[in-house]
């Protein structure tokens, strides 16, 4: 019983450890790679189809008449702008200040073909570009599901999902085109494919929870009355993340220090994300649902969106992001459910 108590309070961190551990076995045995090779586009092909049910089963949860704009909402989306500027701010003073020839060559494939890093388009560069993927990427499709095991509201947090995603797609076609000069990238274009992507991770899902709670009534009980589904469904996704996001650390070719500051200052940025959050939010009553909202992000899309449009060695920064902001929520669910008991 303690054994299965401490994976239900501590389930995160244990799904992410999990992950690490099971990329560096299959990355480190010989005798495993052709099972390596075989399970690694399988992992990949399964983990958009965890993301769709687990918002699938959480927004059968959703009173959809109660989904709209509230105030903190234009509170934290304020906050997400400002923290986006500041860090473009820097990155377009930086190379305003380098005098370092423009790196656009690189290719923008993910790990491990990096390119080599110098100067202030190396790991200066690298670093806020890191950063930046912290901060504009949208709020975590999963937030819902933390949030309302922590008690909050779930559909504030489900509009608010829908509005982070929505703001992603209008900042990310304007500032990455001001950071790589040489990116193959129209505002048009780039709206257009991140749209389609938020609409089949976000739309798609909710749109067949609507009709399956108000069309298909057997089975719509049938799955709300699984205790903490999507909950369980999301660890087995953050297991599959983490291990692509160890991947990406093994066969980054920079330095130990770079990573180190990478994974530093990506560690602030959660707290101070969090700590931001919650701060707006008990003006309003709805403290955990403003944390969540501004400091839990969706870490997946962040990577997907540096590896194509930016330097490929920023995806670190969400992926070590992912550590930092699972922490956090297990440290809060686990404070969650100690009150509970008593």
């Amino acid at each position: 019983m303690d054994v299965i108590r401490f994976i239900k309070d501590w389930t995160l961190p244990v799904a992410m450890g999990a992950g690490a551990v099971l990329y560096l076995v299959f990355a480190f045995t010989p005798q495993l790679d052709e099972a390596a090779t075989a399970l690694g586009p399988f992992f990949a092909a399964i983990l958009p189809l965890f993301m769709f049910l687990v918002l699938f089963v959480t927004f059968c949860k959703v009173d959809f008449r109660q989904l709209r704009p509230v105030a903190w909402h234009g509170w934290v989306v304020l906050f997400q702008v400002l923290f986006v500027g500041v860090i473009m701010a820097i990155l377009v003073y930086g190379e305003g200040l380098s005098k370092c020839d423009t790196l656009s060559s690189y290719p923008r494939t993910p790990a491990p073909s990096y390119p080599r890093v110098t100067g202030w388009y190396g790991g200066a560069k690298v670093l806020m570009e890191a950063l930046l993927m912290c901060c504009i990427s949208p709020c975590a499709t999963a937030a819902a599901v933390v949030t309302q095991k922590l008690g909050g509201s779930l559909e504030q947090m489900t509009t608010y999902t829908f509005l982070s995603n929505f703001l992603t797609v209008l900042l990310a076609p304007v500032c990455f085109p001001l950071i790589e000069k040489g990116a193959d990238i129209t505002f048009m274009a780039a709206f257009t494919k991140i749209l389609h992507e938020v609409f089949l991770v976000l739309v798609m899902p909710m749109a067949l929870a609507y009709v399956v709670k108000h069309y298909v009534k057997p089975l719509h009980r049938r799955i709300v009355s699984v205790r903490d589904l999507s909950y369980y469904l999301w660890a087995c996704s953050l297991m599959i993340v983490t291990g692509t996001t160890v991947k990406n650390i093994v066969h980054a070719q920079v330095s130990v220090w770079l990573l180190s500051a990478i994974a530093l200052l990506g560690l602030i940025v959660c707290i101070v994300q969090f700590a931001v959050g919650r701060y707006i939010g008990h003006y309003f009553g709805h403290t955990q649902e403003a944390g969540q909202a501004l400091g839990q992000k969706n870490t997946a899309f962040a990577i997907w969106l540096s590896s194509a449009y930016l330097n490929p060695l920023s995806s670190v920064g969400p992926g070590c992001y992912i550590l930092w902001q699972n922490i956090v929520n297990s440290v809060e669910i686990w404070q969650q459910r100690k009150l509970a008991r008593r």
